[in-house]
């Protein structure tokens, strides 16, 4: 809806700048680091005389420092800019990752994943927004890339891990090594320098961020997730009684279900129950997952069935929980991305430790025990805001994390009248689909008001914005001097999304009833299928949840035209 360069309607979205494929490909080796080592959990026990207890530190450890360096890379970033934090947090990992891999002690390996997930907080937190502002052919083609980025990584990190951890258990850390120095020389070389944000972080910013009660329910609600999540994903590989190579397959079946279903499925649900409902069977169908393999624990198929199918609800639970902390923050987008991100990483670094004594004392089956009873405990906890977020919500996915829920951008319109409302975006065919508008408006004795709507994206557990404030101000303003040429009353308004294109379409169908607008007019997507696929229809989610006409405008080589039956009505209704 708000791309930040024109792109041609057919468009795929792969063909991105250079820039965008070398953070693309380092996306898809940092998302493969929790699930690398997943399937060399037991051959790290058995090569260095290490028990379960102690191997799980490789992932409290990873987490924790994760969690606290969360805290403090938006602060980095708004003083050496998003490019240098990125190449930082790359070098580190490179490092970090071979160190690993030479050690010699279980507890070595515990050291240096906790400097690996320093890095990974660095690059995560700032790849997603990178990618955005490399792309040239649409954020939603960016957008795309990270997501198949996403899917790769996380499928096929496992799978490798089971390949290079059948030769021996330092081969995924070297693996790993290899791969990020490619990705570390690709980034350096390829990807431009980005401005520094106007105004630096505080580096407290995030942790005063969860004394407002919303935040902090949904970061508590995380923080239990995250508990039983990693306590299956750090456990769940004993049981199975599978080599390196198998326990890769696992985990890759697995992986798969995360992406497509973050992707997918965490949009679909939302749509069609809400957030809040979605996330309470979400929640639940985890808690059942986690009994099942509590109680088959002793059956290697039941646990690896369990495993896999879990997939389809992290996937779901990851993008849900995110957007939801999206809707109710009020505070800015990277301020509580941090204090989300962590309590979260907390909750997925304390877990392995607690579940590793438990095992030692009371057997495999109590930790498992203890990861249901975090799914389902997180219900009530999310119920406790279930008013502020349904009413985020009902305020539309538009909810603004700081400021008014809509931005005027002009004079407002006259109070009373039923305006046309052209909703704009940034590409090629916007200054056509206004004078389309602006001359139904004429026609029908009513302003025109258009509408612009800056979005948030969410992918997984990440969040950024598509353009700053001023783009989306300098987007309306220029539409806006087009109408007024025509002689017409008109006015502009900027909203906010969270969430996909679709989400994008349910917030202009629900203001426009807000205001009770005569009619819609909007242009085809500019967006190839693929990428109305993967990200939803603009045009099909405003047409079903509006409650006035929506008219598409036709912007072909002939002159520009209305959908003729749409417009004879809309006349006819003028008269």
């Amino acid at each position: 809806m708000s791309a930040p360069q024109p792109q041609d309607r057919t468009a795929s979205p792969f063909k991105q700048p250079r820039a965008v494929w070398a953070v693309a490909f380092a996306c898809v080796i940092s998302f493969m680091g929790i699930g690398l080592v997943d399937p060399i959990l037991p051959a790290l026990a058995d090569s260095l005389h290490a028990s379960p207890s102690q191997v799980s530190l490789l992932f409290s450890s990873y987490l924790i420092v994760t969690a606290v360096a969360t805290i403090f890379v938006g602060w980095v970033s708004s003083r050496v800019g998003a490019k240098r934090t990125l190449v930082i947090g790359l070098t580190v990992i490179v490092v970090f990752s071979a160190l690993a891999g030479c050690t010699g002690s279980i507890d070595g390996i515990v050291g240096f994943r906790a400097g690996w997930g320093l890095g990974n907080a660095m690059f995560i937190a700032t790849s997603l927004a990178v990618i955005v502002a490399s792309a040239s052919g649409g954020f939603g083609g960016a957008i795309i890339l990270y997501e198949t980025a996403l899917g790769l990584g996380i499928a096929v990190g496992p799978l490798l891990g089971g390949l290079l951890g059948g030769l021996s258990w330092r081969g995924p850390f070297f693996g790993v090594a290899a791969l990020m120095t490619i990705a570390l020389v690709a980034t350096v070389t390829l990807v431009p320098p980005a401005p520094k944000p106007e105004h630096a972080t505080s580096p407290l910013a995030p942790l005063k961020a969860l004394r407002h009660r919303s935040l902090l329910t949904m970061g508590i609600v995380a923080l239990m997730y995250n508990w039983g999540f990693f306590t299956m994903l750090g456990y769940a590989p004993y049981p199975m009684e599978l080599d390196a190579f198998h326990l890769g397959l696992v985990f890759t079946a697995w992986g798969l279900l995360v992406a497509v279903f973050s992707v997918f499925g965490a949009s679909r649900l939302r749509a069609r129950f809400g957030t809040a409902k979605a996330l309470y069977g979400n929640l639940a169908a985890l808690g059942v997952i986690m009994l099942v393999i509590a109680a088959f624990v002793d059956e290697p198929t039941v646990v690896i069935t369990a495993v896999i199918v879990s997939g389809a609800c992290i996937g779901i639970n990851n993008t849900l929980t995110t957007q939801a902390v999206m809707l109710v923050a009020p505070v800015e987008r990277p301020v509580a991305s941090s204090a989300y991100g962590f309590l979260r990483f907390i909750g997925g670094g304390i877990a392995p430790y607690v579940a590793g004594k438990l095992a030692d004392a009371a057997g495999l089956s109590l930790p498992f025990y203890l990861g249901a009873a975090s799914f389902i405990l997180a219900i009530p906890v999310l119920a406790t805001g279930h008013r502020m977020l349904a009413r985020a919500e009902a305020d539309g996915d538009d909810t603004q994390p700081v400021g008014p829920r809509l931005t005027a951008v002009g004079e407002p319109a006259p109070a009373g009248a039923a305006p046309v409302v052209v909703a704009v975006g940034s590409h090629g065919e916007a200054a056509t689909i206004v004078e389309a508008a602006a001359r139904l408006a004429l026609e029908a004795g009513s302003p025109l008001e258009i509408v612009h709507i800056q979005q948030t994206v969410v992918v997984e557990e990440q969040a950024t914005g598509t353009e700053t404030a001023e783009q989306a101000r300098a987007t309306v303003t220029a539409h806006l001097d087009r109408a007024f040429a025509h002689g017409l009353v008109a006015s502009g308004r900027i909203l906010t999304g969270i969430g996909d294109h679709a989400a994008a379409g349910r917030v202009l169908a629900r203001h426009a009833g807000e205001i009770g607008a005569r009619a819609v007019a909007v242009g085809r997507s500019p967006r190839g299928p693929v990428a109305q696929f993967a990200d939803g229809s603009f045009t099909s989610a405003l047409t079903h949840a509006a409650t006035c006409d929506v008219l598409l405008v036709e912007t072909d080589a002939a002159p520009t035209r209305l959908t003729r039956a749409a417009l004879t009505e809309l006349r006819g209704r003028a008269a």
